[in-house]
């Protein structure tokens, strides 16, 4: 191309450019912008490099400076961004040479300085504010830094910090996360949804939450985004999608939260809940304005209260593919984490897998949602539904929940209540131990302290192998800690968390022998779910796909695990037990026709499937080609 011409091209280029950048507020991406690496490559710089979504200085800035319009935006773009890791030739193509530091550093090192950097703070709030800032910096550094410390890094990224971190999320906001959909974008919710920048192909998995129930700390408002943001990490870490395949939602219906309201920090709207019939309108433009753009997109619920947890579980289940964590996730993690303990509970005391007791306390969505998916624990075991259904128990605040206890009951309750209970009514969960005589009890109760001593020992005096699950989140809210079930039981315990408790050393365990505790976080469950609704493209997730979720991560525990005394495998697997449950639900779909993909995974057998599934996930190695070009790197098939 003659010298002139090349020059008016890249000038034409270069204004392209600018305007679309221009249009952008905060670093978005528009569609123009988006389509100008298909039209050329000027000398070696890659024109996608002068439109990422991520230039600070344009955010805050009218002056539009060269410089930022070729390396710096390679350098302020996440995705894009090597920082040190950038080898000396890509420097010089790509005019980023005395922008970087001297050295050419590997990932690995850049890792070693980010674990540094991480230490160095004291909370673990800090902690979660550096780590998002680097996930805002280097995409492939942040992951790349959780992968290599797994068991330190992710209770930083979700629970337990992640609830504090929402709480306080107006307050450490930094940068545009996601999508932020208001009541006020009513009727606007399509074009809000185009506003979202795809540079590398469509999102494949979102998560979406109204704030109203987050964790065991109620409504936060849309301080909730923090949740849908940390939930997509631990899909990226846990499952390899890639990040640009992510999308977090926030949909801000209002807050009832006082405190909320009065923060001058706070970032949401600033006017009390809307009414249900308002609700369910605008969440319907919501789901049909997801689907119609990204008709693949997997959608996960999230932190929504009981109530409209199962009410938009039940209206958009068999219409998009959705499936709410809350009720479906936590109930196939304490399924699997159950059926482990039932099986060591039962070897050891010779009482039969279908004569277990589960007594739950707590009455909301996970607390249903969980009950629902034990059920098919007993039907496995020869047991009817109905029969399976009066193997367990659900109490709330005011006591045991029946059916005449003279109190209306929201309908989401009603599936438990007892009618077998000859008029007695109990209030205390001592009383109600010993009226039902559990095997197993489950806490989703949100209340700290709910197991004390009295109902622990009651648990021991019961049992050979007492199960005990305090499954409420944050730790400050979890019904009793591992040393107290352990202490009160003489070590006999079988327990699983939600959130991590620190294991008990042999020198002071009661057994002699070093006792591990379980956590049955989502964590374990809904990536692998999430990863094979994407790569089949499921056209719903069905209620077998989450069981077969289940029994697969209760499969997924090896011989030293379980010499250990483990009920769930080491996260430290996290990617193996994500392929393998991915496996497992993709082999369910193609089962019940719910696999949109053309029957490309049902022509496959295991061990092929296992290894399409493999190749399929992200590495986050620096990559010279893909990572420059905003390619899925190695997560081609998403």
């Amino acid at each position: 191309m003659p010298v002139t011409l090349r020059s008016c091209f890249l000038l034409l280029v270069v204004i392209l450019v600018c305007l679309a950048r221009w249009s952008t507020f905060l670093h978005f991406l528009p569609p123009l912008s988006s389509a100008l690496p298909a039209l050329c490559t000027v000398g070696a710089v890659q024109i996608e490099a002068a439109c990422s979504l991520c230039d600070p200085h344009l955010a805050s800035s009218s002056a539009l400076c060269p410089l930022f319009l070729v390396a710096g935006p390679i350098i302020f773009d996440p995705f894009i961004n090597q920082d040190t890791g950038f080898s000396y030739e890509r420097r010089d193509e790509l005019g980023l040479r005395g922008l970087l530091p001297p050295a050419k550093q590997s990932l690995n090192t850049q890792v070693l300085r980010a674990l540094y950097q991480l230490r160095s703070k004291a909370t673990p709030l800090e902690k979660h504010v550096y780590l998002a800032s680097l996930r805002q910096t280097n995409t492939r550094l942040y992951y790349a830094t959780i992968l290599a410390q797994k068991e330190e890094i992710l209770p930083l990224i979700y629970t337990p910090t992640v609830g504090e971190a929402c709480q306080k999320f107006s307050h450490i906001y930094r940068r545009p996360e996601g999508l932020s959909i208001s009541l006020e974008d009513k009727g606007k919710i399509a074009s809000i949804v185009d506003n979202w920048p795809v540079p590398a192909g469509s999102p494949r998995i979102a998560v979406i939450t109204d704030g109203s129930r987050i964790l065991g700390l109620g409504d936060l408002g849309w301080n909730g985004q923090g949740i849908s943001i940390g939930k997509l990490s631990l899909y990226v870490a846990g499952a390899g999608i890639h990040p640009r395949a992510t999308l977090p939602i926030v949909v801000d219906l209002g807050t009832n939260n006082k405190k909320m309201l009065e923060d001058p920090l706070y970032l949401g709207l600033r006017r009390e809940r809307a009414s249900t019939e308002e609700y369910v309108e605008f969440m319907d433009e919501v789901m049909e304005a997801l689907h119609t753009k990204y008709p693949n997109l997997i959608i996960q619920f999230e932190d929504f209260t009981s109530e409209n947890a199962f009410r938009f579980l039940e209206r958009y289940q068999d219409r998009y593919p959705m499936f709410n964590d809350d009720i479906q996730g936590t109930g196939s993690v304490i399924l699997a984490g159950f059926t482990n303990a039932a099986r060591i509970a039962s070897k050891e005391s010779g009482r039969p897998l279908h004569d277990h007791r589960i007594l739950m306390a707590g009455a909301g969505s996970a607390a249903v949602g969980v009950g629902k998916q034990l059920m098919s624990f007993f039907t496995r075991q020869g047991l009817t539904e109905d029969e399976a259904r009066e193997r367990i128990w659900i109490t709330d605040s005011k006591g045991m929940v029946t059916k005449d206890r003279g109190d209306r009951l929201p309908e989401h309750k009603v599936f438990f209540a007892r009618d077998d209970n000859s008029g007695h009514q109990f209030k205390e969960l001592a009383d109600i131990i010993d009226y039902v005589k559990p095997t197993a009890i489950l806490g989703l109760s949100t209340v700290k302290g709910t197991f004390d001593e009295t109902v622990i020992r009651k648990m021991g005096s019961l049992n050979q192998r007492p199960i005990i699950f305090p499954l409420s989140n944050p730790t400050d809210n979890s019904e009793c800690t591992f040393e107290e079930a352990v202490q009160f039981t003489e070590g006999r315990v079988l327990f699983a968390a939600g959130s991590p408790f620190p294991e008990i050393e042999a020198s002071a365990s009661p057994t002699g022998k070093k006792m591990i505790p379980g956590q049955g976080n989502n964590f374990l469950v809904f990536p692998g779910i999430g990863l094979c609704a994407a790569l089949c493209k499921a056209g719903r997730v069905t209620t077998e796909m989450i069981t077969e979720s289940a029994l697969a991560l209760s499969d997924a525990l090896n011989d030293e695990e379980r010499a250990e005394g483990r009920l769930y495998p080491n996260t430290e697997r996290i990617r193996e037990i994500s392929r393998d449950i991915a496996v497992r639900c993709i082999q369910m779909a193609n089962k019940q026709g719910v696999a949109r993909d053309g029957g490309y995974t049902a022509s496959m057998d295991q061990e092929q499937l296992r290894d399409w599934v493999q190749a399929g996930v992200e590495s986050f190695e620096y990559e010279e080609v893909d990572g420059l070009n905003g390619g899925v790197g190695s997560a081609c098939t998403l």
